[in-house]
């Protein structure tokens, strides 16, 4: 477990024997907290998207010495891109390091719900035996009609698994149509708008980056353009669907089910009610934090770091803000879609992935 408190991503030797300090702690939440603490002294700061530690305009202007907040994995909704360029501050992520787990994730939730299997497990968990009960409510992905909302990294790799399903139909929606070739590897057609898709899909999958025209995409009016009884799986972020709406619409029936990864906010409070609505499959955000995902951006982290201290540009996938103003080649969705580490960069990190050890 590298992306945890204690095993620190395995950083600590090799930050250390360059003589950095080097402050760890899970203690983020508030005005009091560990991390405000010492922002008045950092100049790096690392989180993860899975229990990030919210950077915002208060606590940017609480750091002044601060150069670079690094993303251990994918994603910097937690952060204020704006002050952040204001402030000088770079901001980069570990482009690429957990899209293999992510995609693997959405089929498994995909077949979670379409089979009707958390009522099962809870049969057997509560000594119960009604398979009536469970195959009223369990189908095939076979023939079924499925989409993604973004078809990036993620999205693509979704595609390529559900292809050996057979499905019905393969859409996705995004900024721009994929080339004929690949829409052809992928047996997917466009969309050209989110409600286009959804109101032909059985399974609705979100596969896009969270921004101010993705927030609350799922809302009220775009859940009632799903199908009845249709599917719907997020891994994205959580605040691209609304809340409230989602669990309204699972109450309803309108929706079938819902399975979701990622959460607002996160840790999500012990009274959020996607813990207890019905048909539900949620689970905490661990879908990019396998351990095979976390030797990858641990890696990857290393590697940002080993950059900025050597005053070496940084690979340009992995930077979100820098120089004042958002990276000339970021787009939140041409970034997700057509930017990733060359098989080199990989082989690379991967062999200083088998180098980092856990604390002893």
């Amino acid at each position: 477990m590298l992306g945890c408190v204690e095993n620190e991503l395995g950083l600590r030797p090799f930050l250390e024997e360059r003589g950095h300090e080097f402050v760890v702690t899970d203690d983020k939440e508030g005005p009091n907290s560990e991390l405000d603490k010492h922002l008045k002294d950092a100049e790096v700061l690392i989180s993860t998207p899975f229990h990030p530690a919210y950077l915002t305009k208060e606590r940017i202007a609480k750091a002044p010495k601060l150069k670079l907040a690094l993303t251990a994995g994918i994603g910097s909704d937690h952060i204020d891109l704006q002050a952040a360029a204001e402030a000088g501050i770079t901001v980069a992520e570990i482009t690429g390091s957990n899209v293999v787990s992510v995609a693997e994730h959405v089929v498994m939730m995909m077949l979670t719900l379409v089979r009707n299997y958390m009522p099962a497990y809870q049969q057997v968990i509560n000594g119960e035996w009604d398979v009536g009960r469970i195959a009223m409510k369990a189908y095939d992905i076979e023939g079924k009609t499925i989409g993604t909302v973004g078809a990036g990294r993620i999205g693509q790799r979704v595609l390529e698994r559900l292809k050996g399903f057979h499905p019905g139909k393969l859409l996705y929606s995004d900024y721009a149509q994929l080339s004929s070739q690949r829409e052809k590897e992928l047996g997917a057609t466009y969309c050209k708008s989110v409600e286009e898709l959804v109101s032909q899909c059985d399974i609705v999958t979100i596969n896009c980056p969270l921004h101010k025209d993705t927030e609350h995409l799922f809302d009220k009016a775009m859940l009632g353009k799903m199908k009845k009884g249709s599917y719907l799986v997020n891994t994205a972020r959580g605040k691209i669907c609304d809340r409230d709406a989602v669990a309204e619409a699972l109450k309803s029936g309108h929706l079938a089910g819902y399975a979701g990864d990622v959460w607002y906010p996160q840790p999500a409070p012990k009274d959020h009610p996607w813990r207890t609505m019905p048909n539900h499959a949620m689970t905490p955000h661990y879908s990019g934090t396998t351990l095979d995902a976390q030797a990858r951006y641990a890696a990857g982290t290393k590697e940002v770091l080993r950059r900025t201290f050597d005053k070496e540009p940084l690979n340009p996938t992995d930077v979100i803000v820098e120089g004042g103003k958002m990276a000339a080649q970021y787009d939140s969705s041409a970034k997700e879609r057509n930017m990733d580490y060359s098989k080199q960069e990989w082989e690379k990190l991967e062999q200083d992935a088998a180098s980092i050890k856990p604390a002893s």
